[in-house]
């Protein structure tokens, strides 16, 4: 049985008569047999009363992209035909026979149509539209079910505006990988984007921004360009109806009570503070909003991004009276059973100098404004129960204890959905590493990004079921989704570069059994999706086929090298170092790197150029040598480990290279340093980042110390003073009389627990360390 397994995988891999089968999701049991069926112009499509639409969905699909046209039947034929039909299985499963009479798809409703799925990916990425033949597709049988019943992509229509044309054109996506869910971030600061008609100025007010930040923040002024847009409630109705009819559940997020700046700008007695003007800095702030507040106008939609402190009011009854009328009116729209309200980075500042605020806490007998959330949290979960439906929220909705039939979504890493878990609640992973699909996925990023870097092949590494959780608690994951956050998302084109491929290996680890998934089987098959995603005119991201760089230590960690791979087997590598090199020379092995120069690569298939990679190196005497840390970098920016520290690189981007960092949350960063040999140093430098909105902030202080023999240690001195660069880098340097040592330690300290009146005040601080310089 294990050769027959093997040999049926082998085929699956590469194919059959010359046709190769490349199916994502991969299935759970696919048999190859001989023969081929062809699909062509006599090609009936025989359809049950409840697949008219699946059947319209792959009529439509093979005339668009084939220029087949198959007439659609209720008559049964054995001959030439693509029978559709009904089951009374459940949870999506189908099977798929193609045999010399036809194709059969059985299954229940949504068995069929992912079915349907399937069998377009059997299909010719080259066009026969052009090459006037038809369509031959190889006999096979598929049984096949999803892992997870949720499987999600989420959209947030907010920072930036998507027309209607465009979410259905999203959702189509969706369907074409399997996935069942579209999250549709519907409010925030920067916009509120859901017609409310007891409540008009939310979108005659809070739609609209008067400007917004130029480049990635804090940005380089303000663009002074009015922004918005909303969607009728008969648009999302349109959506919704389209979703369903592709077996995509579509759950609409209201936040509260963060978030909420557009609200308030409508109607400013939502604030705890209805007189206290919308705080934008004056670097950030436009030229009619300035006007505006001079003139009375003191609450603004938000024309930057991040946390404010401007609140829901959770001390006033008529907040929630507020909150309930707008649920009133979206849950009719939303046949979902969840209803997501957000609950995430909700600063408590105004709570705690709020009068109506303090009076609810000792009302109820609260501890503190992490309880008054907790309770907020609850009351709206009381009354979106008394509705039907089912409250789901951020991780943060932990804090201060969980409402009782709360859904969690675990964002912050995963430590908020295993503890959901464990306490029997429902869980919905979504770790900002690797599914926020905002973040970066090429490491030579070419347009501006939030940060974070999570390519394709960290996507499909992720296994949404924590190895903390025990079988019992592990069935309360429901599933995974991944985001897609609009700071930087302006245009249709960029939310496709970013989801494009990753999208792919989300659908394979949410829908393919944990054990047939392969990274190198998925690689194989990529190739192939990918032509697809040009046959639909999808901007697809080419990411994938980088130059990947890595930095290396020598064998006798005296210097370091930088090593290129190209994932085309065709590539040759060229590459030139500035300023001693008059040309581009062949790389044949690792480069070995000994002073601080820039070196360019590029990569050529059949004789063109298909991209470049530049890299500045910075050589000091701490460059590749051996280091140690005592304390371990979060496993959410581990870097490359410690060698991060010493790599020759120095992070010029910001977050954006988020790779060259390595993060401690509330712990300090302990550097030990083995130079290899007795030198005199004068000089220790460390490249660190501060983003305070994002809770990442410069080091308290960093203190250098040096050692013969690495146990008994002498301080060289200690400094609190950072200087910033740009875009949130800075350095802190500690300058010294000449010391002869051959270990170098440095403690660079975090600031602990994040002050009052911050983002994320009483929370882990992040450190955020990039290099070490000793000269």
């Amino acid at each position: 049985m294990k050769k027959i397994f093997l040999i049926a995988t082998l085929i699956f891999s590469v194919g059959v008569i010359g046709q190769e089968i490349n199916i994502i999701p991969q299935p759970q049991k696919v048999e190859i047999k001989e023969g081929q069926f062809e699909i062509n112009q006599n090609t009936v499509i025989i359809y049950s009363k409840g697949n008219i639409f699946s059947a319209q969905y792959l009529q439509h699909y093979i005339n668009k992209y084939y220029g087949i046209n198959c007439n659609l039947t209720r008559k049964l034929t054995t001959d030439n035909s693509i029978w559709l039909i009904a089951t009374v299985d459940y949870n999506g499963s189908y099977t798929l026979d193609i045999n010399n009479k036809g194709v059969q798809i059985a299954g229940d409703s949504n068995g069929v149509f992912y079915g349907i799925q399937t069998l377009i990916q059997l299909l010719p990425t080259t066009n026969p539209k052009l090459n006037k033949t038809n369509l031959k597709i190889p006999h096979l049988n598929i049984t096949d079910s999803p892992r997870f019943p949720y499987r999600g992509m989420h959209l947030d229509v907010c920072r930036h505006f998507f027309p209607v044309s465009f979410v259905k054109k999203y959702i189509d996506y969706l369907a074409f990988h399997k996935l069942n869910v579209f999250h549709w971030h519907l409010t925030e600061d920067q916009g509120w984007r859901i017609e409310i008609k007891k409540y008009p100025e939310l979108t005659s007010i809070g739609s609209k921004r008067n400007g917004t930040i130029i480049g990635r923040y804090p940005g380089t002024g303000n663009d002074n360009t009015q922004y918005g847009g909303s969607y009728t409630q008969d648009e999302i109705k349109e959506v919704v109806q389209y979703a369903k009819a592709r077996y995509i559940e579509v759950i609409p997020e209201i936040e509260m009570p963060g978030h909420g700046s557009a609200a308030i700008a409508a109607y400013p007695w939502l604030s705890c503070f209805p007189e206290k003007p919308t705080e934008i800095p004056k670097s950030m702030i436009s030229d009619k909003s300035v006007e505006e507040q001079k003139n009375g106008r003191l609450k603004l939609v938000q024309e930057t991004w991040g946390v404010f402190d401007d609140i829901f009011c959770a001390g006033k009854d008529s907040t929630f009276l507020f909150l309930q009328n707008v649920i009133d009116e979206v849950i009719p729209l939303f046949p979902s059973k969840y209803f997501h309200i957000g609950g995430d980075e909700a600063p408590k500042t105004h709570w705690k100098q709020c009068p109506n605020c303090q009076k609810k806490i000792k009302e109820l007998g609260l501890k503190d404004e992490h309880e008054l959330q907790s309770w907020f949290v609850q009351r709206i979960e009381k009354y979106l129960k008394s509705k039907g439906k089912t409250l789901i929220g951020w991780d943060e909705i932990l804090e201060g204890g969980l409402a009782p039939n709360a859904v969690v979504m675990s964002w912050r890493g995963e430590a908020g959905g295993i503890e959901a878990a464990k306490q029997k609640h429902n869980v919905i992973m979504t770790p900002g590493s690797p599914l926020y699909f905002d973040h970066t996925q090429s490491e030579n990023e070419d347009s501006v990004t939030i940060g974070g870097y999570n390519p394709i092949e960290k996507v499909y590494a992720y296994e949404p079921i924590p190895k903390e959780l025990t079988e019992a608690e592990g069935k309360y994951i429901l599933g995974a989704q991944a985001n897609v956050w609009a700071e930087y998302i302006g245009n249709e084109k960029k939310v496709e570069y970013m989801i494009f491929p990753r999208m792919a290996a989300l659908s394979e680890i949410l829908w393919s059994p944990k054990e047939k998934r392969d990274w190198k089987d998925f690689e194989n098959r990529l190739p192939e999706q990918m032509k697809r995603y040009e046959n639909w005119g999808a901007n697809y991201s080419k990411a994938y086929y980088d130059l990947k760089a890595s930095v290396l230590p020598s064998i006798n960690n005296d210097k370091i090298e930088w090593k290129l791979e190209a994932k085309n087997k065709n590539a040759e590598i060229f590459y030139i170092e500035r300023p001693s090199m008059p040309d581009f020379v062949k790389y044949k092995e690792p480069i070995k790197i000994k002073n601080s120069l820039v070196y360019i690569a590029k990569q050529i298939i059949d004789g063109k150029e298909i991209n470049r990679l530049a890299q500045a190196f910075h050589i000091s005497k701490a460059t590749g040598k051996k280091i140690t840390l005592i304390n371990e970098a979060s496993k959410n920016y581990p870097g490359d480990g410690a060698f991060t520290l010493v790599n020759g690189i120095i992070n010029e981007k910001g977050r954006a290279r988020s790779k060259e960092f390595l993060g401690f949350s509330g712990t300090d960063c302990d550097a030990l340093i083995q130079l290899g040999s007795f030198q005199e140093i004068k000089s220790v430098t460390v490249h660190t980042f501060q983003h305070k909105n994002s809770w990442i902030w410069q080091p308290l202080s960093i203190e250098a110390f040096t050692s013969v023999d690495g146990m008994y240690f002498s301080s060289l001195g200690t400094t609190t003073k950072f200087i910033e660069s740009q875009n949130g880098n800075g350095t802190m340097t500690i300058n010294f009389n000449g010391s002869q040592t051959n270990f170098v330690r440095v403690i660079i300290k975090n600031q602990g627990k994040i002050p009052d009146g911050n983002p994320g005040e009483g929370k882990n601080a992040w450190l955020f360390v990039d290099e070490i310089e000793v000269r």
